[in-house]
């Protein structure tokens, strides 16, 4: 992906120190690092020369690092404390699930377990010098996250703007879905709503 242009990598379920070191080893270059210096398709992708590549890579090429399980939270310290991290990323709903809180948790959950366990990664991720980031559901949500100071925020997902778009526009159509009867009488060229 780095060599193909990507400005950054985000990494799944991280929760020990040794999957961060892994993490920083496969993106950053020696010294940091051990990710290949093969090829000249990633200069190409950055419209620069290798050297040039090479000298900025590690401190432009972002790395995020997903808190997503209370073995993450747990290790925050550890996990953090890796140079070569840049920020991380806390999954509501897995963590949820983690904690045995339950599934699909709502990412502002209000769970007295789930706020302790966000406060800790976006303080422990604050004192390494690691951007602390969070999903969120809603723009006043990100508003929220931004003063308890989270850096990093993503508002819901396309998903959800596509549908509600497409929502919102069917709520407005002057229609209604034709009954099966309808449907299985219905003749060549008629209108059938389903």
């Amino acid at each position: 992906m780095l060599d193909a242009g990507a400005w950054g990598i985000v990494v799944p379920m991280v929760n020990s120190r040794e999957e961060a070191e892994r993490a920083v080893e496969a993106t950053r270059y020696q010294p940091l690092g051990g990710r290949s210096v093969g090829g000249g398709r990633h200069a190409l992708s950055f419209g620069t020369t290798a050297s040039e590549y090479y000298a900025h890579a590690n401190d432009e090429v972002l790395l995020v690092l997903q808190i997503e399980h209370i073995d993450g939270v747990e290790h925050a310290d550890e996990i953090f404390s890796v140079p070569g991290v840049d920020a991380c990323f806390i999954g509501p709903n897995d963590l949820g699930a983690s904690m045995g809180i339950g599934l699909g948790v709502p990412l502002e959950c209000d769970h007295p377990r789930m706020i302790e366990a966000i406060a800790h990664i976006r303080e422990t991720a604050r004192k390494h010098g690691v951007a602390p980031g969070i999903h969120c559901s809603s723009a006043d949500a990100v508003n929220q996250r931004m003063q308890e100071g989270f850096q990093f925020c993503a508002m819901a997902s396309e998903l959800r703007y596509l549908l509600g778009g497409l929502s919102a526009d069917i709520d407005k159509l002057n229609w209604e879905a034709a009954l099966p009867h309808q449907i299985e009488e219905a003749g060549h060229g008629e209108i059938v709503r389903y």
